[in-house]
């Protein structure tokens, strides 16, 4: 059994001072959470934020919450829930 969870972020949130360059692009550290109530009214079981840092942590900083995401699991080559589509062409990405 294997999955892949898809996710929705708003790119507009992200913390430009948290970017930083790489040998190959530039990145953001996110962090990904189970949704522990279960689902939302919208299918999602997951929610995206910026990573934090262990002093903003202890400091109680608030997150910054880029999006959502829902966990499809495989079967055999079926899968539990909807096939993944893509809703976002690339010339709607703001960068």
């Amino acid at each position: 059994m294997s999955s892949i969870i898809k996710l929705k972020i708003d790119v507009t949130k992200l913390t430009k001072d948290k970017l930083f360059k790489g040998e190959k692009g530039t990145y953001a550290n996110l962090t990904v959470a189970t949704n522990m109530d279960g689902e939302s009214e919208y299918g999602d079981t997951h929610y995206v934020f910026e990573s934090q840092s262990k002093e903003e942590r202890e400091a109680k900083t608030p997150k910054v919450y880029l999006g959502n995401g829902k966990e499809f699991v495989f079967n055999g080559g079926t899968t539990a829930s909807a096939p993944v589509t893509s809703d976002m062409d690339d010339e709607d990405i703001p960068f």
